[in-house]
């Protein structure tokens, strides 16, 4: 799993800018037609940083649409759901990402849809993070519909798990929507 999340950073950090937001953009139009985007009010999503799959312009974008957007809060062990709603919300916080100034909380049982970061997705929907384990202690007792976002090249055919991790039920790439749910045929 180290030598996967390595290579994979590696290989996203030296992605050309360009290619970033232009896969993004694609992306993010997948994203916004789906059924379940246009019917839920309230979604969480990650605060991208480091050539994650941008998602600050679907943050902007959703919050014009009249979106309720929650974005993470990171102390030394969890996640705090708070909701946003400017831009201007934002400072940067832990490990160098934006994150809210003031904690506007939202329960998790108040949030629809998850975007769930991740280095690497496989075809279950299994997924590695950066290996704190923050998003799969948050997800742990969750049934929030939770999609990944990352780029085709994230996506393998099976990336080793272990029983805490908690898999996403989409991914959304530039060439494709993966289906995860009842995907356990490996």
């Amino acid at each position: 799993k180290k030598q996967i999340r390595r290579n994979l950073i590696l290989k996203r950090k030296n992605l050309d800018k360009i290619f970033v937001m232009e896969k993004s953009k694609v992306i993010q139009t997948k994203l916004f037609s789906l059924g379940e985007y246009i019917q839920v009010d309230t979604i969480m999503f990650y605060i991208s940083y480091d050539n994650e799959v941008y998602t600050h312009s679907m943050i902007q974008d959703s919050i014009k649409k009249g979106k309720t957007i929650v974005v993470p809060k990171v102390d030394d062990k969890d996640i705090t759901p708070s909701m946003l709603t400017s831009w201007s919300e934002l400072s940067i916080g832990s490990y160098n990402i934006l994150e809210p100034k003031q904690i506007k909380y939202i329960p998790q049982d108040e949030i629809d849809m998850i975007i769930v970061p991740g280095v690497g997705f496989d075809l279950q929907g299994y997924r590695i993070g950066h290996g704190k384990g923050y998003y799969d202690r948050f997800l742990r007792t969750s049934t929030i519909l939770k999609i990944g976002l990352a780029f085709e090249f994230q996506v393998l055919q099976k990336i080793p798990h272990e029983k805490h991790d908690i898999k996403v039920d989409k991914i959304i790439t530039e060439e494709r929507i993966i289906e995860c749910l009842g995907n356990n045929f490996f």
